[in-house]
């Protein structure tokens, strides 16, 4: 029997998504989570054999859900659901370990196929997209500016993240079962890393990399 836990933070697509898969006769939900910070230690409790995992999600995106399922967890694979066809979108999910990316929009069986071919060692990408535009992208990436996200802690990312969503310091570490003061020193390390000044910095920096989207 292949186990699955759901991760989006919208129920209507987890009702969606549990009945396509549990027709199949092989497949059954394990679990099903809204909040991107409770991914990781269902993952972690339940070792599913496949996490289907929105992109955007509140309390920690899907890529940095992605980044630490794939350390702490390396044999649950990674099917990621998205709304974004942007080849940005789909390298950086390639790259931090998810075995497929699979568009909202396409159909139930793109679903059920990305989850059998990362059950099979295979990479899957739902059309339009495609291993050549991904190539594309890579080879322009690679000539670019490093990225200084890429130089912020686990834990900044955390931070980031909440503090864009609207939380204060002190909701921020109630959520992450820290202290004030260390939020607010993850907060002042990850604006000095990011060059950020202002809280309006940060949510405009949130939208651009799809960290957040308006209707949270």
């Amino acid at each position: 029997m292949v186990t699955l836990l759901l991760a989006d933070d919208h129920a209507v697509v987890r009702l969606g998504l549990r009945r396509l898969v549990e027709n199949e006769p092989d497949f059954r939900v394990v679990s099903e989570v809204d909040d991107g910070l409770q991914v990781l230690p269902e993952v972690e409790r339940l070792h599913p054999d496949v996490l289907l995992l929105d992109l955007v999600m509140p309390g920690l995106n899907g890529l940095e859900v992605l980044r630490q399922v794939r350390k702490r967890c390396p044999k649950t694979h990674v099917v990621i659901l998205s709304m974004h066809a942007n080849e940005a979108y789909v390298f950086e999910a390639l790259r931090n370990g998810a075995g497929a990316y699979v568009l909202k929009g396409s159909n139930g069986s793109d679903v059920l196929e990305a989850v059998r071919a990362v059950l099979a060692g295979r990479r899957y990408l739902s059309s339009p997209l495609s291993e050549r535009a991904i190539q594309t992208y890579v080879e322009k990436a690679e000539g670019a500016e490093p990225d200084p996200y890429g130089d912020l802690t686990t834990r900044e990312r955390e931070v980031l993240q909440l503090s864009a969503e609207g939380h204060n310091n002190s909701q921020i570490a109630a959520r992450l079962f820290i202290s004030r003061r260390t939020v607010e020193t993850h907060r002042a390390n990850l604006f000095l890393k990011l060059g950020l000044r202002t809280q309006t910095d940060l949510v405009r920096y949130g939208l651009r990399r799809g960290i957040i989207r308006l209707d949270e």
